[in-house]
């Protein structure tokens, strides 16, 4: 294999193993949340709030993975 396809299998597997736990962790995320409000609507501006600061900390980790596979990808 040459150099160029170890960096696109690098970068490949980077983004496709680091965008798998954050879409996980959302599914998850959503899926309780929509739980909880069917238990309990009153508790909607909390629960949504809670729910969008996990979303954004796990969209971070994505995208920290989107920048280690174009740093792979361009060096």
């Amino acid at each position: 294999m040459t150099d160029i396809g170890v960096k696109m299998l690098a970068a490949g597997l980077a983004i496709g193993l680091g965008a798998l736990g954050p879409g996980l962790g959302i599914g998850l995320l959503v899926s309780r949340a929509m739980e909880a409000l069917g238990r309990n609507p009153e508790a909607e501006p909390a629960i949504r709030l809670n729910m969008i600061l996990g979303l954004a900390f796990a969209e971070a980790i994505a995208i920290y993975a989107l920048v280690v596979a174009l740093i792979l990808k361009f060096t």
